[in-house]
């Protein structure tokens, strides 16, 4: 069997996490890369042992790789995902998947007309909280799933700052201001990554930010985006509610970035940032008592070894690019040559960088597909406009459920 071939386009801090584990795969023959910076490019060439550089996209969509993965800026990515798509390539896109409407169902679109691979590496599905709660939903023990939270806490201050200077140049603010709810996939997705169903309406409230630093500031802001904090409430199309957190500016650092809770009517699981718990109700005669379980010890992925490539990056944003494997996490289904690689965002990188592979080898649309994506996005893109429109609940339009998932 010829191996894929991977054109990276953006050699950025976070490309280098999948490069390395691409280059590890054994279905994986080349790894290239491009990027706005040719030195970028050229650096992960010589580190990674790459099979070669292409001068822009143009050039790498105009060569034989079949496959892209798009790790640019976050509001850059419907539009390469289209272009690639409408090259012949297969697509893995980080989160998130486009940040406006017309965009997702263009990419929708296209895939159902080509019948091309498109992944959105949402970290989220493979958070040890979110794989816990699917196979428990999935086996009936929460009973009905009424109501369920999100949340993505992550203060500027906790290397994001650091980040969007490393990726902005002099004009980094103008970007730092990106509106929390177009970046929307690490909390809605590891809500509907567990629960069989989707966003049908959404009211959101922003935040108007008031630190004064020039980030968020209307004035600045490519997108004349005000919010720092976003809380929107989700109607699902099951009948439950789900509510999502996008937090930007909170007193909060150490732990879980992205958590989870799910309530239902036979138990309930309760994330915190540094814990979880399942309380159960106890079959018998009287339902009011119960237990409570300490579940923390099964979502625990701290025991990793620090990748040393990755000294430029903040240490505050280092539980992204280092983690080791949770116990809920099943490493059976990984290549072997993954084990001691660095991993990433609580143990999902693995899963995802081999997710992308399958998928193309074998022709089958991945978990987190076209339309699953578009059901993690399109959301939070309905949402920033309900903030905007001083929390006026919208519908959010749905592309239907896309192909089976795959049995891996």
């Amino acid at each position: 069997m010829i191996g894929v071939k991977i054109g990276v386009i953006g050699t950025g801090q976070f490309a280098r996490s999948f490069i390395g584990l691409w280059q590890l795969h054994p279905d994986v023959e080349e790894v290239y890369a491009t990027d706005l910076i040719p030195e970028r490019a050229e650096e992960h060439r010589q580190r990674y042992n790459l099979a070669g550089t292409f001068s822009d996209v143009d050039e790498l969509l105009a060569s034989d790789v079949d496959s892209v993965a798009i790790m640019t800026q976050r509001w850059t990515h419907g539009e390469l995902a289209l272009r690639a798509l409408e090259a012949g390539k297969n697509v893995y896109s980080a989160v998130p998947m486009a940040i406006a409407a017309e965009e997702i169902e263009a990419i929708v679109a296209k895939v159902e007309e080509t019948g091309l691979i498109y992944m959105m590496g949402e970290t989220s599905y493979y958070n040890p909280a979110v794989v816990w709660a699917r196979g428990k939903i999935a086996a009936g023990e929460l009973g009905r799933v009424f109501y369920s939270e999100g949340d993505y806490v992550h203060d500027m201050e906790n290397g994001f700052y650091a980040a969007y200077q490393y990726s902005g140049g002099d004009d980094w603010k103008k970007t730092a201001s990106y509106p929390p709810m177009l970046y929307p996939t690490h909390a809605i997705g590891g809500v509907l990554g567990a629960l069989p169903t989707h966003a049908t309406s959404v009211s959101c409230i922003g935040i108007v930010d008031d630190r004064g630093d020039g980030v968020f500031d209307k004035n600045v802001s490519l997108w004349a985006n005000e919010f720092s904090n976003m809380s929107a409430l989700f109607e699902l199309a099951d009948g439950g509610a789900m509510r999502t957190n996008e937090f930007r500016r909170v007193g909060y650092w150490n732990g879980h970035e992205s958590r989870f809770r799910f309530y239902g009517t036979e138990s309930v699981m309760e994330q915190t940032g540094h814990g979880a718990t399942w309380s159960v109700k106890t079959p018998g005669e009287d339902y009011a008592k119960g237990e409570t379980l300490d579940i923390s010890d099964l979502f625990y992925t701290h025991d990793h070894q620090l990748p040393e490539d990755f000294g430029d990056v903040d240490p505050a944003l280092m539980q992204s690019f280092a983690s080791g494997t949770a116990k809920v996490h099943d490493r059976s289904r990984l290549p072997v040559e993954f084990e001691g690689a660095h991993n990433g965002h609580e143990g999902s990188h693995h899963f995802l960088a081999d997710d992308f592979v399958r998928a193309v080898t074998g022709k089958t649309q991945p978990p987190v597909n076209a339309w699953t994506a578009a059901r993690f996005t399109l959301p939070g893109v309905v949402a920033y406009e309900s903030a905007k429109q001083g929390g006026t609940r919208l519908p959010i339009p749905d592309f239907g459920d896309g192909p089976e998932k795959p049995s891996w």
